[in-house]
């Protein structure tokens, strides 16, 4: 079967929650509907848990973690490799869950959305067979142990990928998880939640909750037998999680907001890197934390960066998202679509240059959450599309007159999450690449890297996510002195 609706309906799936290795109804009767935003009906209504519900998934996952903890990482491989197998054997039926739940186009989800989610699960598996739990430093011991119980609250933007970026890793580290989705895009995690109960996850290891962030979210967060936090969401989510985890002195691992920059280097290859950036900054519709909506640009070469962003933009086939020619398709609710409408009008009242795009749909379109990529020029660092995360696909082309400002506008932000860098001297694009304040700066457009950690400085967060560095950050490190002889 191909369809997720129909599948969670007829499983029953859609008004239950997932604890101690079952199926379960939640105390409550409050149910949310799922909005498909190509379409803007309501697809599906799932229960919003409460505290109950997450006393039941904490408590079972306090009773899992002991045994879990201790087992072989050889062990803790295979769960996720038989995992990793059943994601990519229902690559379909997710790509549509996809589609229904925050309007992906169905192409993207297939070639992009659920590969490279299950390749966080084959990264954390192949990470098992090297990684050093137990090393030696003289005659100390450095252990490196599970943190405990984490709660893991994942955003509606990338649903899958961001659920598998943190199980992956935290029970490749031996811990045992609560995750909250996204109530606004659930039903991937439905679909995740039974492919562990498949695999055969032992009970408890694997817990998942429903519900809103100020309910659910809000009790993980403050739950004295949750021991980590793990979030990926807006600043101010991470700032409230944080804030109402500190009582109980938890690890909070957060990924947060950005505002990207795009830096184009004087002697960069504009035929080549503009319809890369362009696209880069409005890949899933600009609805990525990283996306490099700010692109930084010779003033000198204003005018040919906008005829190719023009260009590129207007390439782009924006529509239903189950056709396959599809590109872009809706924008993944209703608040977002809203908040980019009103961005792109401030953007037109500020003064910006409107290259192309604008408010509105898109020509022919007159229903769906469908919004025009939007590209502005003689955009100022002070304006508010400049500074602001907008999250869709608005660009901003900011001109600079030197190497040295270019780089203070890169940093002229809260945020420090990416970066991209394009040039032809490899000497001055590293030396650049150095002096951005960014946790991930990619140079000229390299293929994506998911051993690559992922992670901000600033107001984009702490903490890392993806490869080694992911690992790490469910792990607590213990110090065995005299644990080895002098002649050890």
């Amino acid at each position: 079967m191909t369809d997720p609706l129909r599948h969670l309906t007829e499983v029953g799936r859609l008004g239950r929650f997932y604890s101690d290795g079952a199926w379960r109804d939640p105390a409550g009767s409050e149910r949310v509907g799922v909005v498909n935003p190509a379409t803007e009906t309501v697809v599906a209504e799932i229960a919003l848990c409460g505290g109950p519900e997450v006393e039941h998934a904490v408590a079972a996952a306090r009773r899992a973690f002991p045994a879990w903890s201790r087992t072989a990482p050889a062990e803790r491989a295979a769960l996720l490799d038989r995992v990793h197998g059943l994601v990519m054997e229902r690559l379909e039926l997710f790509a549509q869950a996809l589609t229904a739940e925050m309007g992906a186009p169905i192409t993207y989800a297939r070639q992009a959305q659920v590969p490279l989610a299950a390749a966080h699960l084959r990264v954390a598996r192949d990470l098992l067979a090297t990684f050093p739990f137990l090393s030696q430093r003289g005659t100390t011991a450095i252990a490196r142990e599970a943190i405990g119980v984490c709660g893991l609250i994942t955003p509606w933007n990338w649903p899958l990928y961001q659920i598998t970026a943190k199980v992956g890793p935290a029970l490749a580290a031996g811990c045992t998880v609560v995750l909250k989705p996204s109530e606004l895009s659930p039903l991937s995690a439905f679909l995740f939640a039974e492919v562990m109960h498949e695999a055969g996850c032992p009970a408890g290891v694997f817990n998942l909750v429903n519900g809103t962030g100020p309910v659910v979210g809000e009790a993980l967060s403050t739950h004295p037998e949750v021991d980590m936090i793990s979030i990926t969401g807006s600043t101010r989510a991470g700032v409230l999680v944080a804030q109402a985890a500190a009582p109980t002195v938890k690890r909070v691992a957060q990924e947060l907001g950005g505002k990207s920059p795009n830096l184009v280097l004087p002697d960069a290859d504009l035929a080549r890197c503009i319809p890369l950036g362009v696209a880069a900054a409005m890949r899933n519709l600009g609805q990525s934390c990283s996306a490099p909506t700010r692109m930084l640009v010779p003033r000198s070469r204003l005018a040919e960066v906008e005829a190719l962003a023009r260009k590129t933009a207007a390439g782009f086939l924006v529509g239903d998202p189950l056709r396959e020619e599809t590109t872009h398709g809706a924008i993944a609710n209703r608040a977002q679509y809203d908040r980019i409408q009103q961005m792109i009008r401030i953007g037109i009242e500020e003064g910006a240059k409107l290259v192309t795009g604008g408010p509105g749909r898109p020509e022919g379109l007159t229903t769906g959450l469908f919004a025009r990529p939007t590209v502005f020029s003689e955009v100022r660092r002070d304006m508010a599309i400049a500074q602001e995360e907008i999250f869709g696909p608005v660009l901003a082309i900011l001109p600079y007159d030197g190497v040295e400002e270019a780089v203070e506008i890169a940093n002229d932000t809260i945020y420090g999450l990416g970066a991209h860098v394009h040039g032809t001297d490899m000497e001055q694009v590293r030396a650049v690449a150095g002096r951005i304040r960014a946790g991930q700066v990619h140079l000229n457009a390299p293929d994506w890297d998911p051993q690559a950690p992922f992670g901000g400085y600033k107001r984009s967060g702490n903490g890392r996510e993806y490869g080694r560095e992911g690992l790490e950050e469910y792990l607590e490190t213990k110090a065995i002195l005299g644990f080895y002889r002098q002649q050890d």
